[in-house]
C-alpha cells in the first residue's frame, strides 16, 4: 500500500495535468522560505488543501499561488504552523 506522502506526490503531478487556476480566476503568488525539498511543497499544498485553500506551491520557485478569494491571514498562519516564512 502507499503511505500518505506517495498519495500527495501522485496527486500533485495529477493536478499539474489540469490548468490548476480556471481561465481568468486570479491568483496572488507569495514567496516562500524555508523549502527544502519538492516534498517540502506537496506537504505545504496539501496542508492549505485540508483548509479548502487551492493553492499551487512551487519548489524551484520557492512560491506559493493561490486563489485571490483565500483569505491570506489564513493562509499565513497556516504557512507559518507548516514551518515556513511567507
Amino acid at each position: 500500500m502507499f503511505d500518505g506522502y506517495v498519495w500527495r506526490i501522485i496527486h500533485r503531478y495529477k493536478l499539474n495535468m489540469f490548468n490548476f487556476f480556471k481561465k481568468g480566476q486570479k491568483s496572488k503568488v507569495y514567496k516562500i522560505q524555508g523549502m527544502h525539498c519538492e516534498s517540502c511543497a506537496v506537504m505545504l499544498e496539501s496542508d492549505l488543501e485540508e483548509a479548502g485553500i487551492n493553492a499551487k506551491c512551487s519548489y524551484p520557485r520557492q512560491t506559493l499561488e493561490v486563489d485571490e478569494s483565500a483569505d491570506i491571514s489564513q493562509v499565513k498562519e497556516i504557512v507559518l504552523k507548516s514551518g515556513y516564512e511567507i
